[in-house]
């Protein structure tokens, strides 16, 4: 899966990323919501697989530490970097833990289809819908259909990631007089304002090796959902919608007019598809800089000449992937998240699902750095910094979110031809020949 590969070809970034945005805390069950009643259940196990390592495997025990105080039960924790076999292995043996944390939706979905989870229930799913930013988003993300072909929630959001981010130099748009853009429309007009000022707006870059094109993808998808449905975005992922339909190739030229335009990139537009992802944001820290603004998700810090402590010397932030005011089309969000799902059913079990939606749960992780949650109840002041709050607050307001395309795509087209082609495009290739040519692809494995 695309996902898969983008965190392998990261890896070494989320550890940067990850120390930058730790902070030291004393007590991490000391939140600014209190936390109810969860029940007893002294000395009760329950198992749990995922593939959180390393820092994030540590606040992950701190936080369910707070779950063990409360109730008395205990939490055993197994994590792999080959979760993803391993637990599809143990639960088609009959040997699940009682909790699977999945980071993509699609391996959930095929687990509940052969029978192996446990529906978490309609009630969690509505008070999700209400107490989530785009809350209806993230109920479907976790509903599949079970054996029978019946759907039900299975997948709990808990822990999210953001890519719907612009990144910029405070100082810069200070000294030259630029405000944050609220719409798409304010956006393109900022874009060409700096180029009237003799400044390049944007840096891209889509090269990462055997991964090449990735970036290119995820410009695509934060289009989409500012051009067109959520509906036919999660159409345009099953190819309902052709990848050559006039609402794909809509969002590809628009990508254009930012990618393709020589004025608007650094290096010209003939560097996108030579220039690292790595090291295309390194342009805002130049002097003098060679862009003003880098559109990539929030774990691109990890990159930045300092590992990202420019942001917390105020070098540093980002700001909203706005929508077009003209659309209607709310606040769309890109992102990803981790699925926390039930193999096996236990009273003790039920209760940390109940646990998960207390605000303290979140804002347990919150305090102690890299986390974001669309829970609208946790107190913000509990994010371990500002851009962290900023970007929770950015999950809390959306009205739509929606995953990563090429992650719930096919391999095949997901970390296949929409990579080499978008990467195709980069290289002139026309908007109608290289969505012609990812259809065909699709064709071909139908």
């Amino acid at each position: 899966m695309a996902l898969k590969n983008k965190l392998t070809t990261t890896a070494a970034l989320l550890a940067a990323s990850y120390a930058f945005g730790s902070v030291a805390y004393a007590d991490v069950c000391d939140t600014p919501s209190k936390l109810g009643d969860m029940g007893s259940f002294p000395g009760e196990v329950i198992t749990i697989q995922g593939s959180l390592l390393g820092t994030d495997q540590e606040m992950l025990l701190n936080t369910v530490s707070c779950f063990e105080k409360a109730t008395g039960a205990k939490i055993q924790y197994s994590g792999s970097r080959d979760f993803a076999a391993l637990v599809v292995a143990d639960m088609r043996s009959n040997n699940p833990p009682n909790i699977a944390i999945f980071p993509q939706p699609g391996l959930a979905a095929d687990m509940a289809a052969e029978g192996h989870l446990v529906p978490i229930g309609d009630e969690a799913a509505a008070w999700m819908k209400d107490n989530y930013g785009a809350g209806s988003s993230w109920v479907d993300l976790g509903t599949y259909a079970d054996a029978n072909g019946n759907d039900h929630f299975y997948g709990f959001a808990y822990k999210m990631d953001l890519k719907s981010l612009v990144w910029y130099s405070p100082e810069q748009f200070e000294d030259n007089g630029y405000e944050i853009p609220a719409t798409m429309e304010e956006l393109i007009e900022l874009s060409d304002q700096m180029v009237a000022d003799g400044n390049t707006p944007w840096c891209i870059g889509v090269e990462s090796g055997n991964a090449t094109g990735w970036t290119a993808t995820d410009w695509m998808e934060d289009i989409m959902l500012r051009t067109t449905s959520a509906e036919n975005y999660d159409r345009w992922v099953s190819n309902d919608l052709a990848f050559n339909s006039p609402e794909v190739i809509n969002a590809m030229e628009l990508y254009g007019k930012f990618s393709r335009n020589d004025d608007y990139v650094a290096g010209g537009a003939s560097s996108v598809a030579t220039t690292s992802f790595g090291d295309a944001p390194k342009g805002l820290f130049t002097s003098p800089p060679s862009c003003m603004m880098h559109r990539q998700a929030s774990f691109i810090t990890g990159f930045f000449p300092d590992k990202g402590a420019e942001v917390a010397r105020g070098e540093a932030d980002a700001f909203y992937f706005p929508p077009f005011a003209s659309g209607n089309l709310g606040n769309p969000v890109l992102g990803a998240g981790t699925l926390y799902t039930m193999a096996k059913d236990s009273p003790a079990t039920r209760a940390f699902f109940k646990y998960l939606q207390e605000a303290s749960a979140h804002e347990a992780w919150m305090q102690q750095g890299v986390f974001l949650t669309a829970h609208k109840g946790a107190d913000l002041s509990a994010y371990a910094t500002p851009l962290l709050r900023k970007q929770g607050e950015i999950l809390a307001n959306a009205t739509t979110f929606r995953f990563d395309a090429s992650d719930l795509m096919p391999g095949a087209i997901g970390a296949g031809a929409f990579w080499s082609e978008m990467t195709a495009f980069a290289n002139g290739q026309d908007a109608n020949t290289t969505a012609d040519n990812i259809q065909s692809a699709w064709d071909a494995i139908k």
